[in-house]
């Protein structure tokens, strides 16, 4: 089996002009001072932004119309929607987004009894070459901004307040699943984060403990996450127990073993306090067999611990073209049956989207 070279530096594309969510703070005020304006602009700046989550200067009745003009420049137009389609009675919604210079990247929404849930993208394409994903398979254009990855999330709450899903609701949750590889883009993605959850209106005041963070398995990532106190869910793609299995569908394990992978989760179950996430794909006749789910449970129970650890399994949803497939219900029923005899926690996670394509990466692909 053959499968694209891993990318762990994204091409050197320019990225979106500056904007007031790539910002911190100090950096705001600073940057409305650069324009000519007081400092407490920047705190009306970002009332509105993070607090009534627009971003239409017009609308900003309390900054003087001077004032509008100067700061459209912060807030610069970077993701148009170009697509959107919906299904699960309307509660899951999936929009297709252009960058300032044609780049596409998804986000869902998705509504469920209990809360409302965005899962965003972090790179546009992706260099981990995973061969079951669309995403892998088309490569990596570049990184997404910081501002990018909040705009996903900004313009999710804002739909999810006017009754994109039903009935008005809160924005309670973002997961970074969606196209790339949020730990190979660091830097923005960790300076996304804070300004997901720090309060309004520095942020947008979403729990970080509503937030979760996937990763194929970068150790050195992972522990540097580790170190910035951040209590977000960590969710490791693992995909299968072995390593000569996952080095083939998980190509950054030539670099990473699982062992090494799972040592460095149980570092961050530990300094977090919070419970590790193992995403489980599972395909028919690759990585479905009763030995796989008894050493997962196993490796789990004693690299990680059963009680800082569940198992995320998700029926694979396939790509047009694909001979990767869903393993049949009985197999899966097996597998969840065998994860849980070792003590380990283990559930299946509610498919949505299917007639969208919502797998990541398949509307691009689709669209491209």
């Amino acid at each position: 089996m053959t499968s694209l070279p891993l990318v762990f530096e994204a091409p050197k594309r320019a990225l979106p002009p500056r904007h007031l969510a790539d910002l911190d703070p100090a950096e705001r005020r600073a940057a409305v001072g650069e324009l000519g304006l007081p400092g407490f602009r920047a705190d009306q700046l970002s009332r509105h932004y993070f607090g009534r989550l627009t971003a239409d200067v017009d609308t900003m009745s309390d900054l003087p119309a001077a004032a509008r003009e100067a700061v459209r420049t912060l807030l610069p137009p970077l993701v148009v929607p170009v697509l959107e389609q919906s299904c699960d009675d309307g509660t899951t919604r999936k929009t297709l987004w252009k960058g300032h210079d044609g780049t596409r990247a998804e986000s869902v929404l998705m509504g469920y009894p209990d809360r409302a849930t965005v899962c965003v993208s972090s790179q546009a394409g992706c260099g981990m070459a995973c061969p079951f994903c669309a995403t892998g398979q088309g490569g990596l254009e570049r990184n997404l901004s910081t501002a990018e990855i909040v705009e996903q999330v900004r313009m999710a709450a804002a739909a999810a307040r006017d009754g994109a899903l039903g009935a008005p609701t809160r924005l309670s949750n973002v997961v970074f699943m969606g196209m790339g590889e949020p730990l190979a883009n660091y830097k923005r993605v960790v300076a996304a984060v804070r300004r997901i959850t720090e309060p309004a209106p520095d942020g947008l005041g979403i729990s970080a403990r509503g937030v979760t963070v996937s990763t194929v398995g970068l150790v050195p990532a992972i522990d540097r996450l580790t170190a910035e106190g951040l209590p977000v869910t960590l969710a490791v793609s693992l995909h299968t127990p072995d390593d000569e299995l996952r080095d083939t569908l998980v190509p950054v394990n030539n670099r990473w073993k699982v062992a090494e992978v799972l040592a460095a989760a149980r570092r961050y179950a530990q300094a977090t306090g919070r419970r590790v996430s193992i995403e489980y794909a599972l395909i028919r006749d690759v990585n479905d067999h009763a030995w796989r789910a008894d050493l997962l449970g196993s490796l789990l129970r004693q690299q990680i611990g059963a009680k800082r650890v569940h198992v995320n399994l998700i029926p694979l949803n396939p790509t047009p073209g694909s001979k990767w497939d869903a393993s049949p219900r009985p197999v899966q029923d097996e597998f969840v049956r065998r994860v849980q005899a070792a003590g380990v926690a283990c559930t299946v996670r509610d498919t949505r989207g299917r007639e969208i394509a919502a797998a990541c990466g398949q509307l691009a692909a689709s669209q491209a």
